[in-house]
């Protein structure tokens, strides 16, 4: 734990954290904003204004695409073992630069330093796995008998545009560029208005060793990303974000049927049967509930529904578990929990917290601004955990967002089913037993993309992420997300009839 001495925001120009360039980049260069328009970015753990960046609006994003466009002219021709040598040429960078990346996400997102760190090796190695994948991009042979031949061959989309979320700005703008640029597409990432520093960092980094317009990064707000979604020459368009934002980018794809990947929300549940030990189970609802990100988490099992038999026992074990977050200034390495990425998203916060409180849920830890001096300016909330919550009330129902947690009781399986299935989101379920049978039976009837047995909050590379329902389309950190940047071609061949004599 942190020490009150050790309380002590850093000043990000004396350490020379900031990006030293502020404008929009593509083509190569870094370009003034057509507008002139600018976007302040502060410090969510001190209130304290960064710097003032650049914020693209729609005429920004058409010079954007031109230069994207002829930057995928030359990537497409790349020869694929080429373009995976120049992507882990970005991994040894981003490694090289761990410390001082990991740093800026804490000061402009507003989670721990400690954690950060993890982002910027997960993100290297997620352009490590899809730089091992260029060669997978494969088609297939038809057979058509004598006398024609018939195949089909993958190409890439074109330019990708993709929208990413502020609780993971750093390892979304890296890691998800990856898999379309392994595909010989162009990107433009637009990085999130709460949190856009560490992608202009990236693209300094980068800069020189992509041909131009491959690599864009275009800060900006609805405006630029509802640009990006209509705009004709954007041959794909995802989003990693709130369901609102995947169905307003899909409302605007649809105009030049263009297609979309959606990684979006998750009210998702954590299941203790009657076997699971009380004390894994308390540990597991605390880690599924990612505190160190303030609960900001897509994937966070928000809803434990614990079985009767052990309910009492596992809620006062995850009382005792929860008290080693306690949240600190990000840029402290002893930090462990940081601070709520946004003014907006605090509010958020403390309004489902008052509501969880009216609608009588029982507040078990947690619930309010921590009472530090040093934590007194920033957007900062203690992690809290609410028991006898019934699915009534909002707090079971509607995604928060951030670190507040609740816990249900269950006895019978049908109606678990039924609560589990009851809102229109479907991502993640972490399901604890030591029974195979209810394991498996369970696994099946949950409607989600992605379910743990015995385990809880890990993504393992390679195992395809997403979720149903309105929690997303399509699928990553997998073969299946490179090849959704490619599309099929077939091309058949008839051959003539031998002329020999």
């Amino acid at each position: 734990m942190q020490t009150q001495s050790s309380l002590k925001p850093i000043d990000p120009a004396s350490e020379g954290v900031l990006p030293g360039q502020r404008n929009l980049y593509y083509g190569g260069q870094w370009h003034a904003p057509l507008r002139g328009g600018t976007r302040a970015v502060h410090d969510p753990a001190t209130g304290a204004l960064l710097c003032e960046i650049a914020e693209a609006d729609e005429r920004d994003v058409d010079a954007a695409v031109i230069a994207a466009k002829a930057g995928f002219a030359q990537w497409r021709d790349v020869a694929p073992l080429e373009r995976a040598k120049l992507l882990r040429e970005m991994a040894s960078r981003m490694r090289a630069n761990a410390e001082k990346l990991a740093l800026l996400d804490a000061i402009d997102g507003g989670n721990p330093v400690r954690m950060l760190r993890g982002d910027v090796e997960m993100a290297a190695g997620q352009i490590e796995f899809f730089a091992g994948l260029v060669t997978e991009m494969k088609g297939a042979s038809i057979p058509m008998g004598s006398g024609s031949v018939n195949f089909s061959v993958r190409e890439p989309q074109g330019v990708v545009a993709r929208i990413i979320p502020f609780n993971h700005p750093l390892m979304f703008c890296a890691g998800k560029a990856a898999a379309p640029l392994a595909a010989g597409n162009a990107v433009i990432m637009k990085p999130p208005e709460q949190a856009p520093l560490s992608a202009l960092m990236l693209a300094e980094m980068f800069d020189g060793l992509l041909p131009p317009g491959v690599f864009n990064i275009l800060p900006g707000g609805r405006t630029a990303g509802a640009a990006l979604a209509e705009h004709p020459d954007v041959a794909m368009v995802t989003v990693v974000g709130s369901v609102a934002t995947g169905r307003a980018v899909m409302r605007s794809a649809a105009e030049t049927i263009k297609p979309v990947l959606l990684e979006l929300g998750g009210k998702n549940a954590l299941i203790a049967l009657a076997d699971a030990d009380p004390e894994e189970v308390a540990d597991a609802v605390i880690r599924g509930m990612n505190f160190d990100w303030c609960g900001q988490s897509c994937g966070s099992t928000s809803r434990a529904f614990i079985h009767d038999s052990i309910y009492d026992a596992v809620v006062e074990r995850a009382a005792e578990k929860i008290r080693r977050f306690r949240p600190g200034i990000p840029s402290d390495s002893e930090t462990v929990m940081g601070a709520i990425a946004s003014e907006a998203q605090y509010d958020r916060v403390v309004s489902s917290v008052e509501r969880g409180i009216a609608e009588g849920a029982r507040i078990v830890s947690g619930g309010k601004r921590p009472n530090d001096d040093a934590l007194a300016h920033g957007w900062f909330f203690e992690p809290t955990l609410f028991a006898d919550v019934t699915m009534d009330m909002a707090i079971a129902r509607e995604e928060i967002f951030g670190p507040v947690l609740s816990v249900l009781r269950w006895h019978d399986e049908e109606e678990l089913v039924a609560c589990v299935n009851g809102n229109d989101l479907g991502l993640t379920c972490s399901i604890w037993t030591n029974d195979l049978h209810s394991a498996h039976r369970l696994a099946g009837a949950v409607e989600a993309g992605y379910v743990w047995v015995n385990e809880v909050a890990r993504h393992f590379l390679g195992a395809p992420f997403g979720g149903v329902r309105q929690s997303g389309i399509g699928r990553e950190e997998c073969l299946e997300e490179l090849l959704a940047f490619t599309r099929e071609k077939n091309i058949h061949i008839r051959l003539k009839k031998s002329t020999a004599v």
